[in-house]
């Protein structure tokens, strides 16, 4: 197991260590499906105490090029490993998914999964706060220097580097807690601030989705998502391996190539008002000699309701007064193939 994990830390191996079988009975799923198969295989993972996570940083997010130093996120500067906080002058730890969505501080379990915990500087922790994540604002300056980060009073953009990492760790942790046995049910929306009141909500979920397609996985993320799973929590992040489980879950009738069929630009599909409370009115068309299915999805990727029309305009009111804040998508598929997709935001 140490052997393995050398390896991976001198060579920079560029295939992820993936347990043969680990994803058995994800094969086909999307949506809310694949979502729950996804959380029954990385549940249940060794925890550790919020005090045992400055060991376990030194290892997952130590620096290849002086071993005796961690990089820190949002900065990517390189420090002593061994200056844990001293009196505010070391590093520290930043909970990419801040503890305040769902108000569960570092006990362990979600407040110590190193999934999501990472190094960081203690001045760049404390400007990033509980901010969503999102695009725009102005530069933050640390009193160390530029930081490549962005923020205004509700969000925080990381620089680009980090963006991809941030996404694919927001992504597990909707994934790994979903309620149950005294852990938060995590959800990811598509607006901010998402959780003024505690919530177990964070965003910005489409925002995310872009900053996972724009920065791939690299060899940190690969080499950071076999040492936690061969050597402590023994739970891998799914989205380090196969990266294409974010679209199928949060977008599954969204294509991330230019290979499927579209409507042509005369063809309408549209809502309004968006963002909308409660209601909105889907306008759409179908081209004569056809007929096409409009569906609707909710935040999990779950099908809310299907329904089949013909030829010609239609506008369909749709009433979400039951259900909760969130982006949810509308899909429009004709006879002939051609789908099309869109989003749409509940804001309550």
């Amino acid at each position: 197991m140490k052997y393995i994990v050398v390896l991976l830390f001198l060579g920079s191996l560029l295939q992820a260590q993936i347990p043969e079988g680990y994803y058995n009975g994800t094969e086909n799923l999307t949506g809310g499906e694949l979502k729950s198969a996804l959380h029954h295989i990385i549940k249940d993972h060794i925890q550790f105490s919020y005090s045992q996570t400055w060991d376990i940083l030194k290892v997952t997010d130590r620096d290849p090029d002086n071993p005796a130093n961690v990089i820190l996120i949002y900065t990517g500067w390189s420090v002593d490993a061994a200056q844990e906080y001293n009196n505010g002058n070391g590093w520290n730890r930043e909970h990419v998914w801040a503890v305040s969505h769902g108000d569960f501080g570092t006990s362990m379990g979600a407040g110590t999964d190193v999934h999501h915990v990472r190094a960081s500087d203690i001045s760049v922790n404390s400007a990033r706060g509980n901010k969503d994540f999102d695009n725009g604002g102005i530069e933050y300056i640390d009193p160390d220097g530029p930081t490549g980060c962005y923020t205004t009073t509700y969000t925080w953009e990381p620089r680009p580097e980090d963006k991809g990492d941030v996404a694919r760790m927001m992504f597990y942790m909707a994934v790994r807690y979903e309620g149950g046995f005294g852990e938060p049910d995590l959800e990811l929306v598509d607006y901010a601030p998402s959780s003024p009141n505690n919530e177990p909500y964070h965003g910005v979920l489409s925002t995310l989705y872009q900053w996972h397609t724009e920065d791939p996985v690299d060899d940190r993320e690969l080499y950071r998502n076999d040492v936690i799973y061969y050597q402590y929590q023994q739970n891998r992040n799914p989205f380090i391996d196969y990266p294409e489980f974010a679209g199928l879950i949060w977008f599954p009738n969204s294509s991330d190539d230019d290979s499927s069929i579209d409507f042509p630009e005369t063809q309408l599909l549209q809502n309004s008002p968006n963002p909308f409370n409660p209601s909105t009115t889907i306008a759409f068309s179908i081209n004569w000699g056809e007929t096409g299915v409009l569906t609707i999805y909710n935040p999990k990727g779950e099908k809310l309701l299907q329904k089949q029309f013909g030829e010609g305009s239609h506008s369909y009111h749709w009433n979400a007064a039951r259900f909760s804040s969130g982006i949810y998508i509308y899909a429009l598929e004709s006879s002939s193939g051609a789908k099309k997709t869109r989003k749409m935001l509940l804001l309550k």
